[in-house]
This record gives structure tokens, C-alpha cells and sequence, in this order.
């Protein structure tokens, strides 16, 4: 997500009167990769919003050795795009050779800032390895007067502070098949080789309709704007209901990246989209397929226990104010239906397969009390 548009609105512009909105996905495509000789004489990948498998470099892309210890991901809890990296690194356990910066939830016009309050990590507002306030910093070093968003997630090199890649759906893709070397034993493959002629529809459909729909109806800039992306959205949540009745996850019988980019927007649906979005048809909470499967992956570990409504809710609810410009953020709802058992197990599979779930997460990266029903504040 990004703390300022290419087209210079600072905070809070995010809508552009009388159009659809449109979202800016010209990353820095850099990748870090395991052999980058071979990585470089591959063929360039197709265009694509949602990354791509068995493809060399974007044009004009660098290839980056994977080093354990070398780069520190970037990554704001309060934002859907980054929270997929935090699930990623979870489940394959790569927090022990990629490091954690956590900005915190209320970025200004110029960039996120590392103010998360309460972290050890970001003692007098600086990022304890980086040495930097904000994340444009971090831009600038490697691209002086970067033009376009400031955004999370984003993974830096530490040796030279410059940022190396903040695109996003590249960034899992190569957790999963970069970084196979330090995979945590019994790490869930989210890649199945004899699934992904199925899950890359899936995941685009995803993509277009519901993580970046509820964007769409969220920052319309007129009627006829929201009510088209309003409509695809719930015939994209209707098709995932459906699709959902035979089959405990997305695609299979074991959790995949398709199913960790469907959660981190299922999990702001009641909490943000419903109201602040308008994509109030109805909540998640009364689709019943949909509400027991977002149920099932966030008591599942490495899933609800990246989460922090708190700082969700800040970040959106202050942060947009062309549609919220008192900046009040609500009280509601209720969270802890989130921990309800949800039956799912009756359709069969496993979350990790042959494999186990992550261990603890690390202290320093736990939720606050009271900011997750798995985190009660008098826990």
C-alpha cells in the first residue's frame, strides 16, 4: 500500500472524482533469487498482476543473491499487500535469515515511518537495523527522488540500506521457490507443482475481483464507478461461496498462496471494507462457507496470529480521509467470533499436509495484547 500516489496526492487522495479507481502496479522488479546466472537467461515473464512462476527478469530487473541475514523485509501489519508477506515468511519459517521492520500504522503525505508505538523494534522512531525514520530513506538510497509510492511491503538490503524490490506478489512467489534452501522443516509447499494450472485463475480472479475490488469500491469517484465495481465484487464473493462447498481450501485439500491472498482481505472485510468501503451487501459474517473458511485459516498458525485489528483499522480509517475525513476510527465490531469453531474439518485435508505447523512466533514479533482475539488484552 502506498503513502503517496505517482500523481502527487499526498495522504487521503486517493480518489479521483468522476472515475473507476486505478491502481498503480509499476513496482521495482528487482528479484532475489537463488542462482541469478541461471535466473537472468531465462525468458522475461509475461505481464501479470499477481507475479509469475518459471520466468527470468522484468526488463530492465536485476537479480539479487539469496543471503541469509542480507535483507530485512519491510512490512506494515495494518496493510493487505505486506500482510502476505508476514504470513509467507511465517509459514516457511524464514524469520531466522529475513529480518522484520514494522512500520508503524499511520503513515504521512511523504512516506511510512517506523513510529510503531510499543515495539522494541523501533526505539525513538528509527528502525533499529536500517537506521532510517522513514521508508522513503530507504527508497532514495538506491533511486534518489524515487517518483512514485512510497510502498509496503518492501525488502531492503541492509548493507546498503537501498530498497531492492516492492513488488509484492513476485516477493511470496520467491519465498516459496528462492528461498526452498532455508525453508523450517515441514514448511507447507504453497506451490504445488500439479496444482498451479488450476490456482493461477483462481488467484488472478482473486485479485481483480475482491483484493483490489474492495479498493475499487472503496476509492470510486463516482455512482456509476461504485456500482460496477460494487457488482463484481460480490459475483466474484458469490463464486468463491460456491466454490468453497466441496472443498475445505481454495484450490486442494491443503492451504496455498491462493488461499494466503484471499485471507488478508477476508480478514478486513467487517473489520474496514464493510463500512469504510461500502461493500455492504453483507458481511462476511453471514456468508456461511466463506465466514467458516476465513475461520479455519486464522486459527490456523501463521495466519490469524500475524494479524493486528488495531492497527488495521487505524491505518484505514485515519489514513483515507477523502472518505473518512473526521478520522474517527469505530469501535466495532466484535472480534471474537473470529476464535468460533468452524467446521470445516468435515470436508476432509489437512492445512500443512504431510508437513506440521510454525512453531511460536518470535516475542519481538508478536501481536500486542488486546490488538487479536488470539491475543486477549488480559492474556
Amino acid at each position: 500500500m502506498t503513502a503517496e500516489r505517482a500523481d502527487g496526492h499526498d495522504m487521503g487522495g486517493y480518489v479521483t472524482g468522476g472515475a473507476p479507481f486505478e491502481r498503480d502496479t509499476n513496482y521495482i522488479e528487482d528479484r532475489i533469487v537463488a542462482d541469478p546466472a541461471t535466473i537472468r537467461e531465462l525468458q522475461p515473464p509475461p505481464p501479470s498482476k499477481v507475479g509469475s512462476l518459471g520466468y527470468g527478469l522484468a526488463p530492465g530487473a536485476e537479480a539479487w543473491p539469496v543471503e541469509p541475514g542480507r535483507y530485512r523485509l519491510v512490512a506494515a501489519a495494518a496493510c493487505p499487500w505486506a500482510g502476505r508477506t508476514l504470513i509467507v515468511r511465517r509459514l516457511l519459517g524464514l524469520e531466522h535469515v529475513i529480518s522484520l521492520g514494522r512500520p508503524g500504522p499511520v503513515h504521512d503525505a511523504r512516506s511510512w515511518t517506523f513510529d510503531l508505538e510499543g515495539s522494541p523494534d523501533n526505539a525513538g522512531g528509527v528502525d533499529p537495523v536500517l537506521g532510517t525514520e522513514r521508508l522513503q530513506q530507504n527508497y532514495f538510497a538506491r533511486f534518489p527522488g524515487y517518483p512514485r509510492g512510497i510502498t509496503v511491503p518492501a525488502l531492503v538490503d541492509v548493507p546498503s540500506g537501498g530498497v531492492v524490490t516492492n513488488d509484492y506478489p513476485q516477493i511470496t512467489i520467491d519465498f516459496s521457490t528462492q528461498w526452498r534452501e532455508f525453508h523450517r522443516e515441514g514448511a507447507p509447499d504453497l506451490l504445488p507443482g500439479e496444482r498451479l494450472e488450476e490456482m493461477w485463475p483462481v488467484i488472478e480472479r482473486v485479485f481483480t475481483e475482491v483484493n483490489n475490488g474492495v479498493y475499487r469500491c472503496g476509492f470510486a469517484g463516482s455512482q456509476e464507478a461504485y456500482d460496477a465495481a460494487y457488482a463484481r465484487l460480490w459475483e466474484a464473493m458469490d463464486w468463491l461461496e460456491e466454490r468453497l462447498a466441496g472443498s475445505r481450501y481454495l484450490v486442494g485439500d491443503t492451504i496455498t498462496e491462493a488461499d494466503v491472498r484471499l485471507f488478508t482481505t477476508l480478514v478486513r472485510f467487517d473489520a474496514v471494507y464493510h463500512g469504510h468501503f461500502k461493500t455492504n451487501r453483507n458481511k462476511l459474517a453471514e456468508m456461511d462457507r466463506l465466514w467458516a473458511y476465513a475461520r479455519d485459516l486464522f486459527q490456523t498458525p501463521g495466519f490469524g496470529d500475524t494479524v493486528d485489528f488495531v492497527q488495521i483499522k487505524r491505518h484505514y480509517y485515519a489514513t483515507h480521509t477523502d472518505i473518512n475525513p473526521t478520522r474517527i476510527v469505530p469501535d466495532g465490531p466484535d472480534l471474537s467470533n473470529w476464535l468460533e469453531p468452524h467446521g470445516r474439518e468435515r470436508l476432509g485435508g489437512s492445512p500443512f499436509g504431510d508437513g506440521s505447523a510454525p512453531g511460536p512466533v518470535p516475542e519481538p514479533e508478536r501481536v500486542a495484547p488486546g490488538h487479536n482475539p488470539l491475543y486477549p488484552a488480559d492474556g
